[in-house]
């Protein structure tokens, strides 16, 4: 009778937890990058698409609407990380990824308020009436 080896153990990502320092190596850079993106985007995307308007509301509009469509691809983006960083079990990228979707998802507020504020009719004026 010949003595067979033992199955190898299948490597799954869930079945251990990431170590701490690999997970720490992830998670900080990742936070800074997102975190910078989102700012530069308003500065100097949002920003300067405003100034370069010159006052012209269309164009203002259209930078708005812009900004929000690049918040909410960095927000899916980041959440899929997070859920990526949860099946890995790497439980500070996890946090540092739900910290900026919170982020991300205040900077779409932000927008929402500031799109809707700069659309709201005369105080007064009926909506549907011909003069609003």
């Amino acid at each position: 009778m010949t003595n067979t080896p033992p199955a190898p153990d299948r490597w799954r990502p869930w079945s251990h937890r990431t170590r701490w320092g690999v997970d720490l190596a992830f998670a900080i850079p990742l936070f800074l990058l997102e975190t910078a993106w989102l700012v530069l985007d308003w500065m100097l995307g949002f920003g300067l698409e405003v100034w370069a308007a010159q006052g012209d509301q269309d164009q203002i509009d259209a930078a708005g609407v812009a900004h929000i469509g690049r918040v909410w691809v960095v927000l899916i983006a980041v959440l899929i990380m997070a859920v990526l960083a949860g099946v890995f079990r790497a439980r500070w990228t996890v946090i540092t990824h739900l910290l900026v979707a919170l982020l991300a998802g205040g900077v779409l507020v932000l927008a929402q308020h500031q799109q809707d504020s700069s659309h709201a009719p005369p105080p007064g004026c009926i909506r549907y009436s011909a003069n609003c």
